[in-house]
């Protein structure tokens, strides 16, 4: 079960690049005369990325291991849209812990968070706290976007800080499913990004193996199925465990299913229950 933290922060990397709107930088405009400019009707308000989820939405996950045994639950929450300075952010909330008998040999809660923002889909901050036993510990990565670079803290009994350079639209791991979410998938299709994790930052390359038919709790659904590798800033693999997502092909970009290989067994997390977001149709 030490493993577990492992297991959250994996299978919140569902890892793809930004889409190609949020990368452009807008061109300067053209120069007008003083007389065209007040014919020219006022530019019209930012919108906000268009995304399957919206707040108030929760999705509640069955952990199992080695295929036999029900080891916990997970939820993740988009608990609101928040205003953050110049901008909105959504504020997502991932809880995991095991299950009442498991819990009794060992205590064990995990809990991560992140602000992605609302019209880039790149986090402000993202944050992981853990308790196992008596052991607590907070880790913190605020991001300066803009300056490519963010700063990391530790809290444990003391406190220790690192900044740190980063790549363009680097994700946390939380936020990175949900950039997945909003991007589309085509068989075939390759895609990689830059996700911070413990104060350095990784590469992962994803892979659209094709659709396929996946068991939950919402029934038979069909869902994209993506292999993920993951590689340190040389190219190098970062990680022997292999993970696998499955995201349904439908309007809602569920991620229905999430499977890693680790040297205890194999954790699956399976959608049990769906709730609904304010925004949904």
């Amino acid at each position: 079960m030490r493993k577990f933290p492992w297991l959250l922060a994996l299978c919140a990397a569902g890892l793809l690049s930004m889409p190609a709107a949020a990368q452009k930088t807008p061109a300067a405009p053209a120069k007008k005369s003083a007389a065209a400019s007040a014919k020219t009707a006022p530019a019209a308000a930012k919108k906000p990325m268009a995304v399957p989820f919206s707040a108030g939405e929760r999705l509640t996950y069955d952990i199992s291991w080695s295929s036999y045994l029900t080891a916990g639950t997970a939820t993740v929450t988009v608990q609101e849209r928040r205003n953050t300075g110049q901008s909105q952010a959504y504020y997502i909330v991932a809880e995991g812990q095991p299950t009442p008998l498991l819990s009794k040999l060992y205590t064990l809660y995990y809990k991560a968070d992140t602000l992605l923002d609302a019209y880039t889909l790149l986090p402000h901050r993202g944050s992981v706290y853990s308790r196992e036993g008596r052991r607590e510990r907070t880790k913190v990565t605020s991001f300066n976007q803009g300056a490519r670079q963010a700063s990391y803290e530790v809290r444990t009994a003391t406190t220790v800080n690192k900044a740190m350079k980063m790549p363009a639209n680097t994700q946390d791991a939380l936020s990175a499913i949900y950039v997945l979410r909003a991007i589309p998938l085509r068989q075939g299709d390759s895609f990689d990004m830059p996700v911070a994790d413990s104060g350095t930052w990784f590469r992962v390359k994803m892979r659209v193996d094709g659709r396929e038919p996946v068991r939950s709790g919402l029934g038979a659904v069909n869902a994209w199925k993506i292999t993920p590798t993951i590689v340190d800033t040389k190219g190098k693999p970062a990680s022997a465990r292999q993970m696998t997502v499955w995201i349904t092909d439908d309007a809602r970009r569920l991620p229905v299913k999430l499977k890693a290989e680790v040297a205890v067994g194999s954790f699956d997390f399976t959608l049990r229950e769906v709730r609904a977001g304010l925004g949904a149709h």
